[in-house]
């Protein structure tokens, strides 16, 4: 027997993509969605949230990408034969599942399309969407008017409220009591009537920024909403327009929290770039200097404690050096003591004289000086002499040189030598 709660529920949501592997990789990492294929053809690949699987992707066929969802009906064949009467077409006959749930593709006389779904289990009541779950259904058509009375008599969808958005007419919102489902307008230019579905985030700026870095394009928003809350529009890599919602407690939430972490997470973090898709409020944007302002803090610092570091081998040198430095003031005295005794040397033209040149030490120097001075004294005696004694003096002289007198004075000078 089919379950009647589940009527006018959204309940499940189709990719009809020409790249099911690229559309997981994208959805995985835009809204956190893990491939999960199904039990009965492992080629029919879900998209899972954290309560479980919410929709799928399939072939395109040659036709556009885009979303489908599905809605709940207690009875799949009267809402068709409803549907046709109120102007509606098939798209897709029914097919039923193993588990005896039956599905259906119509659409609506604007041209809008929808899927059905007769569910064989229980659905229960309707709870609070969880992030990665849906959480908004927004119609665009041709007259949004027409397209409530249409789905009103087909799920039984009431019109809580209409908002007055000025030039782009009125925005519908409509659902069960006091729980709303979403919303309807009129655009008479722009796309073809489509189902416009919002993924429940907690905060939609970092959804956008997500979206851009894996690949998607953001085309409208992140913007706030009448009644606060916070929507952003935007389109996945293979062309499929989809949308995120976040309700306004918690971006409220994701703004305090963005105030409290931004600093820590700028100084443990390097990931900061200025590319990063920023808060569209003042106070976030004047608080990005002062956020800016730690990490070049810690860069300073570190550089002050590796300077003592960097200079280390010149501090490490000195001791190799400081060797080499008192070095020469030892061997100053060496230096100067070679001076002290090179006037000696200056002083030893006796190194002219062959028979002299061991006068280079003092004794000897001294010995050498009085030798002269005696040989000196000796040639004045001789003279006074030779004047006294005459022609007897000069015989003397001739006689002791033929005898070799002059052999006995050279060799003196060689013993001393």
């Amino acid at each position: 027997m089919a379950d009647q709660s589940v009527r006018g529920r959204f309940v499940w949501h189709e990719l009809v993509t020409p790249d099911a592997n690229a559309a997981h990789a994208f959805y995985g990492k835009a809204i956190g969605w893990k491939p999960q294929p199904w039990e009965e053809d492992a080629a029919y690949v879900m998209f899972a949230a954290q309560r479980g699987p919410i929709g799928a992707a399939v072939a395109g066929n040659g036709s556009a990408p885009h979303w489908l969802p599905y809605i709940g009906t207690g009875d799949i064949d009267a809402t068709i034969e409803l549907a046709k009467s109120k102007g509606g077409s098939v798209v897709k006959d029914v097919d039923t599942m193993s588990s005896g749930s039956r599905h259906a593709v119509l659409q609506d006389p604007y041209g809008a399309k929808f899927g059905l779904y007769e569910s064989a289990e229980d659905y229960g009541k309707i709870t609070p969407p969880q992030p990665g779950e849906h959480s908004w259904h927004e119609l665009i058509s041709t007259d949004h008017e027409g397209a409530f009375d249409f789905y009103s008599a087909l799920f039984g969808w009431e019109n809580m409220v209409e908002h007055d958005m000025g030039p782009m007419g009125k925005y519908l919102i409509y659902g069960f009591g006091d729980v709303p489902f979403g919303g309807m307008m009129t655009m008479k230019s722009g796309p073809s009537p489509n189902w416009l579905s919002y993924v429940h985030v907690k905060d939609v700026n970092q959804t956008a920024k997500k979206v851009k870095s894996a690949g998607g394009q953001v085309i409208n928003g992140p913007m706030e909403v009448p009644g606060g809350d916070w929507i952003v529009q935007a389109v996945d890599p293979q062309g499929a327009m989809f949308a995120a919602h976040a309700t306004a407690a918690n971006m409220k939430k994701s703004e305090k929290k963005e105030k409290k972490v931004k600093p820590e997470q700028l100084k443990l973090d390097t990931e900061t770039p200025p590319s990063v898709v920023q808060d569209p409020e003042t106070p976030a944007e004047e608080q990005a200097p002062p956020v800016e302002t730690p990490p070049a803090a810690p860069a300073e610092k570190p550089a002050k404690k590796r300077a003592p570091a960097k200079k280390a081998p010149p501090k490490e040198a000195p001791p190799a050096e400081a060797p080499a430095e008192e070095a020469p003031a030892k061997r100053a005295p060496a230096k100067k003591s070679p001076a002290k005794k090179a006037p000696a040397k200056k002083k030893a033209p006796a190194k002219k004289a062959p028979g002299k040149a061991p006068a280079k030490k003092g004794g000897k120097k001294k010995s050498s000086k009085k030798s002269a001075g005696k040989t000196a004294g000796s040639k004045k005696t001789a003279a006074k002499k030779g004047a006294k004694k005459g022609a007897q003096k000069k015989a003397a002289a001739k006689s002791k040189t033929r005898s070799g007198g002059k052999k006995k004075a050279a060799k003196k000078p060689r013993k001393g030598k």
